[in-house]
């Protein structure tokens, strides 16, 4: 994916980022959509989650897409599972202000990221070139190789290839969770805080009552077998932070 994260033009390039936005908010779409042209994307756009599916398999996948949770027909939720059946790209969800139940939902569904509605053309470009530099970063990294593996215990981190293993078995891990398990893994057997699993794993600074850590780090519990005494190898750590331990 080639993209120029860094321009802000009212013409759209053809390798600019390209963006699909699902949101039944008519003159919200086409406020975003004019912002993000502005600043050098490509924006596609659907106001309902039919047609947004109808357009996201059809053609070209785009590089990453904004989701609106609540939509009547085939809901945000609905159209992210459809997504993560199919495609690991990229989803940013649009979710009410104290709707946590549809954030984590979404979350523990694959989505990388959310913002709470009603949010700025400017913060949502922001938190969309994070997302894109991490993706961007990752599929032009260098070759794998040796220098490239790090290894603890029975985890395999390969960050060019965005494999990580459990012996002989890849996790299936979604862009979200890697960046974080990778940031535990760098730092094996190290209390990390939430700033900077959020800063290097999310790519933005951590925000005073936000889980997305906390319910991203669940799922990956999940997927990692135990310690040998029944505990979860990521352990939280009061008022500190997150701990991977290793047998």
């Amino acid at each position: 994916m080639k993209a120029r994260l860094g321009y802000h033009s009212v013409m759209n390039f053809p390798d600019a980022p390209h963006v699909l936005l699902v949101d039944d908010d008519v003159e919200l779409v086409s406020l975003l959509n004019f912002y993000l042209r502005s600043d050098g994307f490509r924006v596609s756009q659907a106001n309902d989650g039919e047609t947004a599916i109808q357009m996201l398999f059809s053609g070209p996948l785009p590089d990453i897409a904004v989701v609106d949770v609540m939509m009547p027909g085939i809901s945000g939720i609905e159209v992210l599972r459809r997504i993560r059946a199919k495609s690991s790209i990229p989803v940013l969800m649009l979710t009410g202000r104290g709707d946590d139940e549809s954030r984590i939902q979404g979350l523990e569904l694959g989505a990388d990221d959310y913002v709470a509605k009603p949010c700025t053309p400017r913060e949502l470009s922001a938190r969309l070139r994070a997302i894109l530099r991490r993706t961007l970063a990752a599929s032009e990294g260098s070759k794998p190789g040796e220098s490239d593996m790090v290894r603890v215990g029975e985890l395999v981190l390969k960050s060019a290839q965005r494999k990580i293993s459990w012996g002989e078995q890849d996790l299936n891990l979604t862009n979200a969770e890697f960046n974080l398990l990778e940031v535990l893994i760098q730092r094996a057997g190290q209390v990390v805080s939430k700033d900077t699993l959020s800063e290097q794993g999310l790519g933005r600074p951590h925000q005073r009552y936000d889980r997305s850590i906390d319910v991203h780090l669940s799922s990956i519990r999940r997927k990692l077998p135990p310690l040998n005494d029944g505990r979860p190898r990521i352990q939280a750590v009061l008022r500190k932070g997150y701990q991977l331990l290793i047998d």
